[in-house]
């Protein structure tokens, strides 16, 4: 009897709790969210799996190695404690991820169009006002942030998760399970918050603008652009040069069309491998006693708000150049400045087709999407240079 009642003390049954079954029931609504309906499938599948890990009492997946008084190893650490060590808190994975999505993109219709870049810009309102909205809380006592909390907090609004992971790492540690989640899960319900938002601040006739071909870009004016990008920000802001860095990076190797195999590597094996120990570094982060708090609801009700303000102030920052502009510009484009590329710059494209069953959105909606991308880079740079 007594064997078998140490063999039942060792299990996981004996010793789980109500708050580890809530996790573990958080881990596979987000596992079915990423099979089932499709939602951001690449971080929140490792994110969810990751969750459901370290939140099984006794398995210790996330557990700090333990040494004794002379330093001497007596027992090694969880797999996700030394992911979420080298990749997470070093912030390499976001680095990696980040000169990925630079191999990826395109600046081409930035570069066709630089006003749009004013877009990119606009749509970062969200980031700043989301850290008064954290730190209001905090003065009023609803709930406590500090100012590097708030600083990373509000980066929800870039739509961006490898710059929120990136700030949540260096400001906010604690926060980061919480900060992820939220960011990838608007980042994932794009076409279901943005919409209503662009529909309720534009009207009939504004959706159905239609706008000019956009002129071609030649091979030199993409070569130059990431390096003109990254000396003049790093001259200006140093603590973005990280982000911007790896990002200018990844687009050079694009563009020159000289490194072929490592532009391959960048935009595939690479970055799919630093994506699956992000998410589940990020679900080390998902266990009961760091995320069921009061400040993870106001992490996610925050995030919504920044990521709405964002939308909005895109849009309202289009329809003011739209006024003044020589050229047609269609407001719906200025909502693809958060950095949520390319579902925010689809969105607006669909959205326009609805209005306007010949109004191709898709080009112009890209160079405010890939402007977000810059801009949250640089929105995370002055928040890690002030609270820092």
């Amino acid at each position: 009897m007594n064997d078998l009642a140490t063999l039942w003390a060792t299990t996981g049954i004996s010793q789980i709790n109500a708050g580890q079954m809530l996790m573990i029931c958080i881990g596979l609504l987000l596992l079915f969210l990423a099979i089932r309906k499709g939602f951001e499938p690449l971080l929140l599948l490792p994110i969810g799996f990751g969750a459901i890990l370290v939140n099984i009492p006794g398995a210790d997946f996330s557990a700090a190695p333990v040494y004794d008084s002379v330093g001497h190893l007596e027992a090694p650490g969880g797999v996700l404690f030394y992911i979420y060590q080298v990749g997470i808190e070093t912030g390499v994975f976001p680095l990696l991820i980040f000169m990925g999505v630079g191999a990826l993109t395109d600046f081409g219709p930035l570069l066709a169009n630089p006003k749009t870049l004013f877009l990119g810009a606009a749509a970062q309102f969200g980031i700043f006002a989301t850290v008064l909205g954290a730190v209001a809380l905090s003065s009023f006592n609803i709930l406590q942030f500090s100012i590097q909390d708030a600083a990373a907090i509000g980066i929800i609004g870039g739509a961006d998760g490898p710059t929120a992971i990136y700030v949540a790492s260096k400001l906010a540690p604690d926060l980061l399970g919480a900060i992820a989640v939220a960011a990838y899960s608007y980042m994932a319900l794009v076409p279901l918050i943005q919409p209503p938002i662009m529909r309720l601040l534009t009207t009939e006739d504004e959706r159905r603008i239609e706008m000019t071909q956009l002129r071609p870009v030649g091979q030199l004016e993409k070569v130059l652009f990431p390096l003109l990008l990254l000396v003049s920000v790093a001259l200006l802001l140093p603590s973005a040069a990280p982000l911007l860095g790896m990002f200018c990076l990844g687009n050079l190797m694009r563009e020159s069309g000289v490194v072929d195999r490592l532009t391959d590597t960048t935009q595939n094996s690479l970055i799919n491998t630093v994506t699956i120990f992000l998410g589940l570094g990020v679900g080390s982060k998902l266990s009961a006693e760091h995320f069921l708090n009061a400040k993870t609801l106001g992490i996610l009700v925050l995030g919504m708000l920044a990521f709405a303000i964002g939308t909005a102030s895109g849009l309202i920052m289009a329809k003011i150049m739209n006024r003044f502009s020589r050229t047609p510009i269609n407001p719906l484009i200025g909502a693809a400045g958060v950095s949520a590329v390319p579902m925010a710059a689809r969105v607006a494209n669909r959205v326009g087709l609805e209005a306007n069953p010949h109004n191709f959105l898709i080009m112009h909606a890209m160079g405010p999407n890939v402007a977000g991308v810059i801009g949250s880079a640089v929105a995370a740079g002055v928040m890690l240079g002030l609270v820092g």
